[in-house]
């Protein structure tokens, strides 16, 4: 059930940051356009299962969105306008709810094993 509700609670996430581009007048879609972007983090799959899960984790999880955003906002109050910063979060943070809608959590000891569970045919199974 806690699973559930945390798949609900990134599904809303996302559609808020989506609404919030869109009223915003921000180009929303770049969401879409930037979404694989963020999933190059897995590429230290290639070294190892620990280097894959560490580089994917560091990657797929609110803190960057979270200081990119507070990034944003102090040179705001500093009179600078640097739009695209607030736009990084917002995509960075859309990647992250998303994913987590999905079923994919942080990786544990493999790939397929999330802190959401088990991902793919194994979960099946």
């Amino acid at each position: 059930m806690t699973t559930l509700i945390q798949r609900i609670e990134n599904g809303a996430l996302a559609v808020a940051i989506l609404v919030a581009a869109i009223a915003l007048e921000q180009p929303w879609w770049l969401l879409l356009a930037a979404f694989l972007l963020f999933d190059l983090s897995a590429l230290g799959y290639l070294r190892s299962p620990r280097a894959g899960a560490l580089t994917y984790n560091v990657v797929h999880n609110y803190t960057g969105p979270a200081l990119v955003i507070s990034l944003y906002l102090v040179l705001l109050l500093l009179d600078h306008q640097v739009t695209w910063l607030a736009l990084l979060a917002g995509c960075w943070a859309f990647h992250v709810a998303v994913d987590r809608a999905l079923g994919y959590g942080l990786k544990l000891d493999e790939f397929t094993h999330t802190h959401l569970g088990r991902i793919g045919r194994t979960a099946r199974s």
